[in-house]
């Protein structure tokens, strides 16, 4: 195409918004269409007064120049952006591409530049960078905020966790120290008081001259072997469904029946009286062949009414009263060593299961006499084992319709 045919199509798109510039070899402006008037605020000849006539003077002239040289030396098209301010306070952006024109001997004759005012796709683009840069900001401050939350959800679930074995530990506490009946009613009312119980089996233990063996133990030792006797009695009453009361020095008192109500309490209680005279008798027997002192223990049993429940507000201890806990204690103190002693009455409700020994009537205060029984074993047709001591199924099955 030569210059002649191309000035002509410029001229004919006057009406573009796009500016037209043929500019010469030196760099010079030569020739510009109506389009250059509408983005720089003036025509050619005011151009040239104001800025001069070089197409260095569009933009900053180190960037230019490179662009020029480039598109003189390689005969390439190039392309630029620039921004320009004609008028005070009036900034545009200007894209321009530069294509070169050849003659026949193929050097570079005319440069022809167009330039497009892009200023508002600018603005556009500067908007979203300026949106998309608050929100990366944002999207920031975001994670930053979900991980101070991880954090403190850590830190929430980790005192939860701690929370919640601290009240575990506080529970397990509480049902040590309370029967579980009495320990919910005091978790959910927030106090919790007596009731009286029309059927409750009350047993004592006592060692057999506790002080003359005090004296020949270190203190330390004395309550370290008092301590694996009472676990092995919480062990025992505890499968025969029999509730422990409180330990008195070297006393052990139980008592079946009680938080919850049940008519098979006083079986229940010899056969945990049974089996813990077993398992001392069988340490004695043990403890001789070693040389060691025996712990001779006295058991005793009685079944009654008694009034049970906690008292005070302060250091809760569940706790048992009436004439049968005396009666029970008096069982114990006239028991034998290794041996079940049982009251009368105790004997007219287990008297079904149990082969017993009438021993004769013991002098209760403000009660009068008192019948008083030795349990040898279980009957024979109720028994699973030779010695008596563990209930066969028939039994079991008879003392669960009581």
């Amino acid at each position: 195409m030569d210059l002649g045919t191309m000035e002509n199509m410029m001229i004919s798109s006057a009406n573009t918004p796009f500016a037209f510039i043929v500019i010469n070899p030196e760099g010079e402006i030569e020739w510009v269409n109506e389009g250059f008037e509408r983005l720089h605020g003036c025509k050619l000849e005011e151009f040239r007064v104001r800025y001069g006539n070089s197409i260095f003077n569009l933009a900053p002239a180190t960037d230019m120049s490179k662009i020029i040289s480039k598109c003189l030396f390689e005969k390439q098209s190039v392309e630029f952006i620039f921004q320009v301010t004609r008028v005070p306070e009036e900034c545009r952006w200007i894209q321009i591409f530069i294509t070169p024109q050849l003659n026949s001997s193929g050097t570079v004759e005319k440069l022809v530049a167009v330039e497009i005012d892009i200023t508002s796709s600018k603005i556009k683009e500067e908007e979203l960078n300026e949106q998309y840069r608050q929100m990366k900001e944002i999207t920031r401050i975001l994670e930053k905020a979900n991980a101070q939350l991880e954090v403190q959800k850590a830190e929430i679930n980790q005192q939860k966790m701690l929370l919640e074995e601290e009240q575990e530990k506080s529970e397990k506490l509480l049902l040590n120290i309370l029967p579980y009946e009495v320990a919910r009613q005091l978790k959910s009312k927030g106090r919790t008081g007596t009731r009286q119980y029309k059927l409750v089996s009350v047993m004592f233990t006592d060692f057999k001259g506790f002080s003359a063996i005090s004296k020949t133990l270190e203190p330390k030792d004395l309550v370290s072997i008092l301590d694996s006797y009472f676990a092995k009695f919480d062990e025992i009453i505890s499968a025969h469904y029999i509730e422990k009361i409180k330990t008195m020095g070297d006393a052990y008192m139980c008592a079946g029946g009680l938080p919850l109500s049940s008519k098979s309490n006083p079986v229940d209680a010899v056969l945990a009286g049974l089996e813990i005279q077993h398992y001392m008798n069988t340490l004695n027997d043990s403890r001789v062949l070693n040389n060691l002192q025996v712990w001779e223990l006295r058991l005793g049993i009685h079944t009654g009414p008694v009034v049970a429940g906690v008292v005070g507000k302060k250091r809760f201890a569940y706790d048992i009263w009436g004439d049968t806990v005396n009666i029970a204690s008096r069982m114990e103190q006239s028991g034998h060593v290794g041996m079940v002693n049982i009251s009368g009455v105790t004997y007219e409700c287990i008297r079904d299961f149990f082969d017993c020994n009438y021993r004769g009537k013991i002098e209760t205060k403000n009660i009068g006499k008192i019948d008083m029984y030795f349990v040898n074993r279980i009957k024979p047709a109720f028994s699973s084992d030779n010695l008596g001591i563990v209930p066969n199924e028939e039994m079991i099955n008879q003392i669960n319709k009581l």
